[in-house]
């Protein structure tokens, strides 16, 4: 399990890439979009939200179980207190999609996930 503190502003995205795909690399797993994707959509909402003044850290965690080979991505911030999981489903009909833009961060995050 290895973990890096960085700054919650989204200029650190690629170093936090960078971290993650390493620890993959370590197991022989390439370079995934959906995790990518995710990991961007977790960590754009940290530095968009978490921080009334916009300012603080977030920790990034990844754990790589064997058995099976399982990645586990933890985000740990201080920010103000936000449940994901509690959140109500997105509208994903085809009117509300035409209607507004963005919103669909958790529903994407929840599809690309295993659990």
């Amino acid at each position: 399990m290895n973990t890096i503190t960085v700054p919650a502003s989204e200029e650190v995205l690629d170093e936090i890439t960078e971290f993650i795909d390493g620890e993959l690399a370590n197991y022989d797993c390439p370079p995934n979009m959906q995790i990518q994707m995710a990991v961007e959509e977790v960590f754009v909402n940290i530095a968009s939200y978490a921080y009334e003044n916009g300012e603080g850290d977030a920790e990034i965690t990844v754990n790589i179980i064997n058995d099976p080979l399982t990645a586990e991505i933890i985000f740990r911030d201080s920010g103000v207190p936000f449940d994901p999981l509690a959140a109500a489903d997105a509208d994903i009909s085809e009117e509300a999609l035409e209607e507004r833009e963005g919103g669909l961060g958790i529903h994407m995050i929840k599809s690309y996930k295993d659990q």
